[in-house]
């Protein structure tokens, strides 16, 4: 419990920029969804009070590491951040894919990587970090949040963005002058993580409130804990991860 949090609060980072793991309750104006579900059901079990610390951009819960800003997370696995972050497996699978003016030339996803295309993509986000790695001819322009980065793409004429599918597809329901290319171009890994160590003086590691949320997380799926909260938010289209 004391690895998990510190300060007697378990402060969990909720991102608000990716619909489908956290929404907006239009009620309450609270944050809702499976990463909330989880880390309420997370700090039940640690008799704990839960902080939940939100955010606009997965980027920005990343930089939030920095200045120890929150206790757990709910992120895509990438090897930049697993470098300061102990992961889990994932919990679920989202799509990321790109979107292009309904006339665009640009067909296939492979089409995208050609000289000339600009894609708009959210900073930090696991699809920029991705196609800062495989991309190979087109050009990333980069907004501060995947709403920010849409705006720009169509505001600039952009020749793609990038993005989760579930919210391009949302965006292009209200945009019939963009369509969501069919297929995708990763497999986004969402997982739940801790920072590594406790802090610079410490020097602690936090292997044990590791490896309990790891088996935490492989429960969460097999219980069908995940499946529900899923329902629950109105997010079908999100697939439960396999087992760890």
């Amino acid at each position: 419990m004391k690895e998990f949090a510190p300060s007697g609060t378990l402060r969990a980072a909720i991102n608000l920029g990716n619909t489908v793991l956290a929404q907006k309750d239009a009620a309450t104006g609270e944050p809702k969804g499976i990463t909330v579900e989880l880390a309420r059901e997370l700090a039940r079990r640690l008799g704990v009070p839960v902080e939940l610390v939100t955010f606009d951009a997965a980027g920005k819960v990343f930089e939030a590491l920095k200045r120890a800003a929150w206790d757990i997370a709910f992120l895509a696995v990438e090897p930049v951040r697993a470098a300061e972050i102990e992961f889990t497996a994932p919990y679920v699978l989202i799509e990321g894919t790109y979107m292009v003016p309904k006339d665009s030339g640009l067909k296939d996803i492979a089409d995208v990587d050609r000289a000339g295309v600009r894609i708009a993509v959210a900073t930090g986000s696991a699809y920029d970090l991705f196609l800062s790695r495989t991309i190979k001819n087109a050009t990333l322009v980069r907004a501060p949040t995947g709403p920010a980065a849409l705006e720009m793409f169509l505001r600039e004429r952009l020749e793609a963005a990038g993005g989760v599918k579930q919210p391009l597809v949302e965006f292009a329901a209200a945009h019939p002058e963009v369509r969501v290319m069919a297929g995708r171009f990763m497999a986004i890994q969402q997982a739940m993580g801790m920072p590594k160590r406790l802090g610079e003086k410490a020097g602690a590691s936090r292997l044990a409130a590791a490896a309990y949320l790891r088996a935490f997380v492989e429960e969460m799926k097999a219980t069908g804990f995940v499946a529900d909260a899923l329902k629950r938010s109105n997010q079908p289209d999100a697939v439960v991860a396999p087992p760890g």
